[in-house]
């Protein structure tokens, strides 16, 4: 069984050190900032919804009765808020190769 190759937070500094040239730190400092606001917007209950990508928001997740699977013991789950994180329409299609074949479905309609 193969490991799939994980992309990073340093091969995302990377990418933007790449296509924008700009200095090491500068391209750290975007990247952080954008993880930032997400935390931060999540942090006060609001939604970030980023087009053509997705959107993230929180979920708050009911208190429940638990095990502990060690010992098997009852244990009490405390309510609590999840972020969540729902993909477009459109990144769905791109990852499941459907753009391509959408695309010239999109094409102009024949000239009559």
């Amino acid at each position: 069984m193969s490991k799939q190759p994980t992309l990073t937070k340093a091969d995302l500094i990377e990418e933007v050190l790449r296509v924008t040239e700009l200095p090491r730190k500068e391209s750290e400092s975007i990247v952080e900032t954008i993880f930032d606001s997400i935390i931060e917007s999540l942090q006060k209950g609001d939604k970030i919804e980023i087009r053509g990508f997705g959107s993230f928001r929180t979920r708050q997740r009911k208190p429940r009765i638990g095990r502990n699977p060690k010992t098997g013991d009852r244990v009490e789950v405390p309510a609590k808020k999840i972020p969540f994180f729902k993909p477009s329409k459109e990144l769905k299609d791109l990852v499941n190769g459907e753009a391509e074949q959408a695309a010239p479905a999109q094409a102009a309609p024949p000239m009559q």
